[in-house]
């Protein structure tokens, strides 16, 4: 476990941490209150939030689902960037982080894509102005020109299909101005990170407006490159994004919607954080622990500079890290809104149209350091005739096209409802190569698609004027397949093919939603609903493929099936909205890698149809407006994601009795069902990546002036308990629960014009991991004569954006 014993700062403080927020803005209030003359009675109520989830504008609170919305507001007060700080402000959302992008996983409810690959969907869909992103990697760039984001917890395949069995996030972007508005936003932080942003929008004609943002930013990362003196685990960004409005008649709406991006993300480098030769920690690297490559470099001399232990963030890199990805696309939507008469009267069709191509050269250090490892090596005693190190590169290639035909009713009537076609087309390659020797080299490349066919729809039947009955159904084809060659490994100097493969499928699949809501009173709605999701077959193309694992594809898809229960409050005369939910989500079928022994007797470790995951839990979201000037929002979520069903799991090790070697750890075990090879039942074990309890509280006051300027005060503080990035349950990937503190100020002019904040972010100091790893080995590293030989241990750790304690200065203009 990552505990204070390996890293200080990662120990939680609750009281003060979780009193700061409340402390700050209640002083800045009551300050306020005694200079402030007295005032009428404060009347202020909350404003209306309006969400698109059922594929209509809908008031949040009659909608029957569990929904986290982070308005324009609350993205602005967090000065939230990119992907990566949402789950700070969403406890549903978790992310699990990879050596690139293409390896990453949105996790909603504990449940994600635990087997990455252009042949297998993700768990979660990523939507953005009515268009789903075909491969989730896309979705970790900035989060420019972002106006509204819905976070749909539970599945969501019944309207949103495709990728979205443990649910979805919805994305709106900045509606275009009636009037011209001219804006641009400035942020500095002291470790480095620089944004800018710009964007114009308002009306060309009586028929038409258009809006344009561009933005670019930079974060040279947190990890340090003892190398080079450069920094990794960091971003880089640049995008622009157009909407351009026809409407050439009241009926009429034609929006085209432009973007293009390219962003860098340099990761994901974990420094060591601990290692061990049995005899003690290694915080003297002289001790004899050497780097195992032939001549055996001793690790004074492989990670000169660096000190591993807890906090250390420096590496010794040769060969670079992360993605470089382009993104360009174009969304196409025109609605005809239907007159007053006829059967479809005050009906609206919509059609939205996408086309979208994706591309990332990925790449990564092979070895993790930047000595001379394979001019050290030998084979038979000899040189095996190469200098320098490993490393590994490739290439993500996906376009997307996509077309939805929807009918949409009017919002008032006994009966409403959504229904629609859908179609859509992805098409992914995949390159890797890994040079230039050793058993670890490969070479291959590999395509996909898929192209999905679907009928839905979705209504609203009003028994009685308090009571309601919701029904879905959503009926879908899809067409899948793969193709797979590889090539002559380096160091073969031309691309050889050595073998090929290719396959075709179809599948058939309903999916739906039943339930009902009733309004106990004006103020107060109770929903129960149940519901259904799928994701499609996959396909494991990693370069472990081979001609066995090729009859086994493809493999089966994933079923899941949710019952909820909520309530949606309207309390103390509309200052506060309090919505409540509890749930329980089983999945089957989960598309996860594990051990089989495959027809020609031999055992695998490949991607399997396992048996079954269930999450279950509460989940609260609050906003209130405590006074005219002071709003609080917050949400809280109690989390039980566990396997129900994987008895041939993945093991982790620990050291033998005599010092020597490693045995499995836990519950593993050799089992005749396997080959006797070692597996563990993972049944109610809980899933990586996945704390029982998380919330956030956040908040503005607003301090009002007879001056030109008005001030306020901003605080926001969220806790998760602990967390275990492992599947295998390895005690040493386990940690600790943490809370990280933000508070922050600033004045803004009372025209709206300017505006002006500094924030300190991570105010204790609280350092805290995204990912946790633990090695025994005794051939990377070992401890080498004239010390004992023993099998040497090292931790590793990712360190978070905000690991430590750093200050922002953020300035709005509007012209």
């Amino acid at each position: 476990m990552y505990t204070s014993k390996q890293h200080p700062a990662v120990q939680l403080t609750v009281r003060p941490a979780a009193m700061a927020v409340a402390v700050a803005l209640a002083m800045a209030s009551l300050a306020h209150a005694e200079e402030a003359p007295a005032k009428k009675e404060d009347t202020a109520k909350l404003e209306t939030v309006v969400v698109t989830a059922n594929k209509r504008a809908q008031n949040l609170q009659d909608v029957p689902m569990a929904i986290t919305v982070l308005n324009d507001a609350v993205l602005q007060r967090n000065n939230v960037k990119d992907f990566d700080d949402l789950p700070a402000l969403s406890p549903a959302l978790s992310v699990s982080y990879s050596t690139q992008p293409g390896n990453f996983s949105i996790n909603m409810r504990g449940i994600g894509t635990f087997s990455l690959g252009i042949g297998v969907e993700s768990d979660v869909s990523v939507i953005i102005d009515d268009v789903p992103y075909a491969m989730q990697a896309n979705a970790f760039k900035d989060l420019a020109d972002v106006n509204r984001i819905e976070v749909l917890k539970g599945p969501q395949s019944t309207l949103l299909g495709k990728s979205s069995i443990a649910g979805a996030v919805n994305i709106t972007t900045k509606p275009i101005d009636s009037i011209w508005k001219t804006k641009a936003s400035t942020y500095l932080a002291s470790d480095g990170e620089w944004r800018a942003s710009a964007s114009v929008s308002g009306a060309t004609s009586d028929t038409t407006r258009m809006r344009l943002a561009v933005s670019k930013t930079s974060h040279d990362g947190v990890v340090k490159n003892i190398t080079d003196g450069s920094h990794l685990n960091g971003s880089r960004n640049a995008s622009v994004s157009g909407k351009f409005e026809w409407t050439p008649s009241d009926d009429w709406s034609i929006v085209f919607s432009p973007r293009a991006s390219k962003f860098t993300k340099n990761c994901c480098v974990m420094p060591l954080s601990s290692m061990s030769n049995m005899a003690g920690a290694v915080y003297n690297l002289n001790n004899g622990t050497t780097y195992a490559a032939g001549t055996y470099m001793p690790a004074s001399q492989v990670l000169k500079g660096i000190q591993p232990g807890p906090g250390n963030v420096s590496v010794r890199n040769d060969y670079p890290a992360g993605g470089k990805a382009r993104d360009l696309g174009a969304g196409l939507k025109v609605s005809y809104a239907f007159g007053e008469d006829g059967l479809l009267a005050k009906h609206t069709l919509t059609s939205v149209t996408s086309w979208s191509h994706y591309k990332m050269n990925d790449y990564q250090d092979g070895d993790g350091t930047d000595s001379d490892v394979l001019g050290k090596a030998l084979v038979n005693g000899k040189p095996i005739g190469f200098s320098g190190g490993l490393y590994q590169y490739g290439l993500f290639d996906v376009t997307s096209k996509t077309q939805e035909l929807r009918l949409t009713s009017p919002e008032k009537g006994a009966f409403r409802y959504v229904t629609g076609l859908w179609y859509g087309k992805n098409e992914l390659g995949r390159e890797l190569t890994r040079a230039p020797v050793t058993t670890y080299v490969t070479d291959y490349g590999a395509t996909a698609y898929n192209t999905s066919y679907a009928i839905f729809g979705q209504g609203t039947f009003d028994l009685t004027p308090a009571t309601s009955i919701i029904a879905g159904l959503r009926y879908n084809k899809e067409d899948t397949g793969y193709t797979f060659s590889r090539y002559a490994p380096p160091p073969a100097t031309s691309r050889v093919l050595t073998e090929s493969f290719r396959g075709d499928d179809t599948e058939k699949k309903a999916s739906g939603r039943i339930g009902v809501e009733h309004r106990v009173d004006p103020s107060t709605m109770a929903y129960v609903t149940y519901s259904t999701g799928h994701k499609g077959k996959a396909y494991d193309l990693t370069s472990g493929f081979t001609a066995a694992i090729a009859r086994t594809q493809p493999v089966p898809g994933e079923d899941a099936k949710n019952i909820e229960a909520g309530l949606k409050l309207s309390l103390l005369d509309n200052r506060m909205s309090l919505d409540l939910a509890v749930f329980r989500t089983d999945f089957k079928g989960f598309q996860q890698s594990a051990g089989f022994t495959d027809d020609d007797g031999i055992f695998r470790t490949t991607l399997h149809s396992i048996g079954g995951l269930r999450t279950s839990g509460l989940e609260a979201d609050l906003n209130w407006r405590v006074s005219r000037d002071l709003l609080l929002n917050g949400s809280f979520a109690y989390t039980k994601a566990v396997v129900t069903e994987f008895e041939n799991g993945p093991c982790y090790s620990v050291l033998n009795a005599a010092g020597t070697g490693t045995v499995p750890g836990g519950n593993c075990a050799a089992n005749p069902k396997y080959n006797n090879t070692n597996v563990a039942n993972l049944a109610g074990k809980t899933l990586p990546n996945a704390p029982k309890f998380k919330f956030n509280l956040g908040g503005q006051y607003d301090i009002r002036t007879e001056g030109s300027y008005n001030y306020f005060v901003t605080g926001a503080y969220r806790w998760q308990s602990a967390t275990q990035f492992n599947l295998n349950q390895d005690p040493m990937t386990l940690q600790g629960a943490y809370g990280i503190v933000n508070l922050g100020a600033g004045l803004k002019d009372k025209k709206d014009t300017f505006k002006l904040s500094f924030s300190v972010n991570n105010l204790f100091n609280k350092s805290y991991a995204t990912g946790l790893s633990n090695s025994w080995v005794n051939g990377t590293w070992s401890a080498k004569a004239p010390n004992p030989v023993a099998v040497v241990n090292t931790t590793s750790w990712t360190p978070a954006r905000d690991y430590q304690r750093y200050f922002a200065v953020r300035a709005d203009m509007q012209f």
